[in-house]
């Protein structure tokens, strides 16, 4: 146990985390040359597109050093907010983490917050500064930063060169001598942490763990304490670049479970594996529970494949633990699901790979939050809302209560005005402002949680040049005055756009979703007439120009008569068509609403 190194690299999007981890793979030989390739732990075909890190990656690398052999694990984790969940996953099965800064942009949002839940977690932090080697890099005046940050001394922090691999000998040499080995015993009962799991469809559920006490042994009866269920570990082993079978993990050791079990829900991320003979007494603290902020209901585009979409969300569930959802289901869309989530982008990535990893074609409503209405007949009663369609009528409704939250934001003193507009446009109210240092200030605003689901992340990020650090929890409900603004198509009410907004918006947003929808659905054969209501009053309206043919055309000369008979003809044809007529919404308007303001 003395020779284990337990670490992961945590960092702020594009300082370089996976660049890093790959010189230092093939570094200590983990990776041969045939093998490595840029991000070579991004396994994911979405990752390797878009250039980022969904998922954290744990592999193991031997290095000698002074002549003793020692084993480095290692977790690279992601850095966008979205997957925050994942962080706070690989650090609670590790004792140290290096904490990466890039030399050009210095200490950003998520570095800070990063920081945060490893210092939390009592991690040993290697400060080490990449890409040294850019034109634009500010070495001295960075090294400050961190110093000022971590309280450490300037020598302590390690310059380093993920393109070059400069440095990386030094990292490794700080690992060794400052991430204190793994404490445990041995031959105290087994108890071991779930900190992943993904799903493979010859093996079943592959667990990945981290033992803290005992020794888990190939053939072993185990169980799963949070769910109680006992299974023979047909197969353990260590976590390479390809899965390595041992005999038995000891103390220390983190790794991977096959007990052959075939169903998603019987494993938690979270949990503690033990024996059945010689259990331990007590679970290891997990990691904080998963707050979604974002809703949305995803449906199958066929009603048929709402089983099969219940499978694949159980088995995505698996590999994304943040992901939550309850069925539910809709007027215009049949059955499928309501989901929470950590954010937009992560709506985004689970919708991608239902696509891909499970061939689901799915439609995405509009995101929202949960609300509670109190209707005149029973103002006692709450009566909860999901969906903007279970709302009662205007008339019988007493009071509407949405869910606030206090957010953080911790940006740069020159974005501060900014900053602010853009959070009162959004109803907050600013409570505190706080200078860290005299470059960074902190903000404290209420806010309805509403409000921060469509663009907030994203405008936050632009009006701070991506220099904003948000974090939030919820403070319960307060009355507020909303109303439930309805799409009409062709004089149809569609459920799955309709939205509660504040009454103060509801006419801008309404006018905005149908100008919005006018360009996106596809002309017909007639008129379509595209109308945002609140309860019987129509708000706004645009329409759909029919295609038009010209009837008249054969009609060269002659009277008058005969033109009029043929479009009066092709009027009562149109009008026909418009009756029974059918209008396709294409995927893109049901994700519109959220880009109103491009």
């Amino acid at each position: 146990m003395k020779r284990i190194r337990n670490f992961c690299i945590i960092a702020h999007i594009d300082h370089g985390k996976s660049t890093l981890a790959d010189r230092l793979l093939s570094f200590t030989g983990t990776t041969t040359a045939r093998e490595e390739q840029a991000q070579l732990l991004d396994s994911m075909d979405l990752e390797r597109e878009r250039g980022i890190t969904i998922k954290s990656h744990a592999i193991q690398m031997d290095y000698i050093f002074e002549g003793e052999k020692y084993v480095l694990n290692l977790i690279d984790t992601p850095g966008h907010v979205d997957f925050s969940y994942e962080v706070s996953r690989s650090i609670a099965a590790c004792e140290g983490a290096l904490l990466i800064v890039d030399a050009a942009q210095s200490i950003q949002a998520q570095t800070i917050s990063n920081l945060y839940l490893a210092l939390e977690n009592d991690l040993e932090i290697i400060p080490v500064l990449n890409k040294v080697d850019l034109p634009g890099a500010n070495p001295e005046e960075v090294t400050d930063d961190i110093v000022d940050l971590l309280g450490c001394d300037p020598d302590e922090v390690i310059h380093a060169s993920g393109k070059t691999g400069f440095g990386v000998e030094n990292i490794l040499k700080a690992i060794i001598e400052r991430v204190p080995a793994p404490k445990g015993d041995e031959n105290a009962p087994l108890q071991a942490l779930i900190f992943d799991s993904v799903y493979n469809s010859y093996r079943g559920v592959e667990t990945y763990f981290r033992v803290f006490n005992g020794e888990i042994k190939k053939g072993q009866r185990i169980k799963f304490m949070a769910t109680n269920n006992e299974y023979f570990a047909d197969e353990v082993g260590t976590l390479k670049l390809k899965q390595v079978p041992k005999q038995s993990l000891k103390a220390g050791d983190v790794g991977y479970l096959i007990t052959g079990v075939k169903t998603a829900s019987e494993i938690k991320v979270g949990d503690t594996i033990t024996t059945v003979e010689n259990p331990t007494k007590n679970r290891i603290e997990g990691f904080e529970d998963v707050k979604p902020m974002v809703f949305a209901g995803i449906y199958p585009v066929d009603t048929e494949d709402y089983e099969e979409l219940r499978n694949s969300m159980e088995k995505l569930q698996l590999n994304d633990a943040s992901l939550v959802f309850i069925p539910e289901s809709s007027a215009a869309l049949g059955f499928g699901f309501r989901c929470g989530f950590l954010g937009m982008l992560h709506l985004e990535i689970i919708q991608e790979r239902l696509e891909r990893e499970f061939d689901m074609t799915v439609i995405t409503t509009v995101p929202n939050v949960s609300y509670h209405a109190f209707t005149n007949k029973n103002p006692d009663t709450i009566l909860l809302v999901n969906n903007p369609s279970d709302l009662p009528e205007p008339s019988k409704l007493n009071r509407v209560e949405e869910p606030f939250i206090k957010a953080t934001i911790i940006t740069k003193s020159d974005f501060v005005g900014p900053v602010m507009s853009l959070c009162i446009e959004k109803r907050g109210q600013i409570v505190n402002q706080t200078y860290l240092t005299p470059e960074r200030v902190e903000l404290t605003f209420d806010m309805p949680l509403a409000e921060i689901v469509f663009d907030f992340y994203d405008r936050l990020k632009t009006v701070s040049k991506g220099y904003a650090s948000f974090d939030y929890h919820p403070t319960g409900l307060k009355a507020s005055k909303l109303v439930k603004v309805d799409i009409l198509l062709n004089g149809q009410s569609v459920d799955a756009l309709s939205a509660l907004i504040h009454a103060d918006n509801a006419y801008s947003i309404g006018k905005k979703m149908c100008e919005k929808l006018r360009q996106l659905i596809p002309r017909q054969q007639f008129d379509i007439p595209i109308q945002a209501a609140i309860g019987a009053k129509i708000i706004s309206r645009e329409t759909v120009k029919a295609l038009r043919k010209d009837v008249t055309a054969k009609c060269y000369g002659g009277d008058i008569s005969r033109k009029r008979k043929l479009l009066e003809k092709q009027k009562k044809g149109k009008k026909r068509m418009r009756q029974v007529g059918n209008v396709e919404i294409p995927q893109e308007a049901f994700m519109a609403v959220l880009k109103l303001n491009d």
